[in-house]
């Protein structure tokens, strides 16, 4: 199992930056770019705040964004991002499967939750998960 992150070297606000990016560059027709105002949309906050964060993002090397203003992960970004979703989704899994949490509640502390658990503790959840058959995709 991979590992899934020492710590949490961004902000809740920028992992989920992060994270928005990474889930619209795998289910966008935009070779792995995405637009600001898509990820502005996806998080219900301004273009200006999306940008702020952008540029904290580029400092910290998660992302690179051409002259043209899309928005790309770097490796780094993508690995990053790739386990805050993993994180996410592992923990809506048993909001929902085990604890019996109504799907949208579930969802919503998910993301709240992903932010703070260190290492151990998902990895122990994604190993709960996986001693189920509950397979959680990297």
């Amino acid at each position: 199992m991979n590992t899934i992150r020492e710590d949490h070297a961004l902000s809740r606000a920028g992992e989920d930056y992060l994270e928005a990016i990474y889930r619209l560059s795998i289910d966008g027709s935009g070779e792995g770019t995405v637009r600001s105002v898509d990820v502005a949309e996806q998080l219900g906050v301004s273009k200006a705040s999306v940008n702020k964060a952008l540029s904290t993002l580029k400092e910290s090397g998660m992302v690179e964004q051409s002259r043209y203003g899309r928005v790309s992960l770097t490796d780094a970004g993508r690995r990053y991002a790739a386990l805050v979703w993993r994180s996410h989704r592992a923990l809506r899994l048993f909001l929902e499967r085990d604890l019996g949490v109504e799907s949208g509640v579930a969802d919503s502390e998910a993301c709240l939750m992903e932010h703070v658990l260190s290492e151990d503790t998902m990895r122990r959840l994604i190993g709960y998960l996986e001693s189920q058959g509950i397979s959680v995709p990297e």
